[in-house]
């Protein structure tokens, strides 16, 4: 099954200006959407709380993307990617 995953503009500022590839964020959602479906993969995830409460964190490095998943429509919505001290605010 394919998902759809979307970049806020705040994400596609943060790749933009540090020079990352969309593959960046896109691929590291999708591993994340598999080790919540169940596969064995090496992974660091997170469900949030708080602010951020429906929304998931995958921590790459000193950076961390913070998205949203529908399970029902297959879709996720990488709402941030920044630095690790900036990105739950």
């Amino acid at each position: 099954m394919t998902w759809e995953i979307g970049i806020s503009r705040q994400a596609e500022r943060f790749l933009k200006q540090h020079h990352l590839p969309d593959q960046f964020a896109t691929e590291s959602v999708r591993k994340a959407i598999q080790r919540l479906q169940g596969e064995a993969i090496a992974i660091n995830i997170k469900r949030l709380f708080g602010k951020w409460k429906g929304c998931f964190r995958v921590r790459i490095d000193k950076n961390r993307i913070i998205f949203s998943i529908d399970f029902e429509r297959h879709s996720a919505l990488v709402e941030i990617i920044d630095n690790r001290g900036r990105a739950y605010k």
